[in-house]
């Protein structure tokens, strides 16, 4: 699939400020393909954006089923795993890199939501689990996650961000079982 491969060798090579023609030649295609397909550069970023995002709820989504039993932070622990492993650390890298190529452009605002799939994932991967999803909860864990993951690819040290997310985890435990006291 083209898209596919666009992904794997920007992932590689990077985005940066890469032409069509450069990307297109890259892939083994032509730049009017790549027109054809997504549009406009802008397009083609977007469409990089969505698969990459799609590839990490994948990783996920497989993680909760082979897990069926795991608890959310067992989850959420087996996910960092995945998302900070070599193997996928340059698509997380390409994920930030074709949204600030994006929202420079200013063009993803207004048509492109990159919480409510994960949302809407992580709520599946929770009920698979057995675990209770509440989506104000759901939405800060990516936003936590997301800002570990710039401190991993801004500094190449996974430990401390690991540390960090250790924390949230503890500190998310805590307002649980306190939230389930008073209720």
């Amino acid at each position: 699939m083209l898209l596919e491969r666009v992904v794997d060798d920007v992932a590689a090579q990077g985005l940066g400020d890469r032409s069509l023609r450069d990307l297109a030649a890259a892939v083994g295609t032509s730049h009017r393909m790549l027109i054809y397909h997504f549009g406009s550069r802008v397009g083609l970023v977007t469409a990089i954006v969505e698969e990459v995002e799609a590839r990490q709820r994948a990783l996920m989504r497989e993680l909760a089923a082979a897990s069926p039993h795991a608890d959310s932070a067992d989850m959420v622990r087996a996910v960092w795993t995945q998302v900070t492993s070599p193997d996928v650390l340059p698509f997380v890298q390409l994920f930030f890199e074709a949204v600030a190529y994006a929202a420079r452009a200013g063009e993803l605002g207004s048509r492109w939501e990159a919480t409510a799939p994960w949302l809407a994932d992580a709520t599946r991967a929770a009920a698979t689990a057995g675990v209770q999803a509440d989506d104000p909860v759901l939405r800060l864990g990516v936003a936590v996650i997301r800002g570990l993951l710039v401190d991993v690819i801004t500094t190449g040290d996974v430990v401390p961000a690991t540390a960090a997310l250790e924390r949230f985890l503890a500190m998310w435990a805590a307002t649980d079982a306190a939230t389930s006291r008073r209720g």
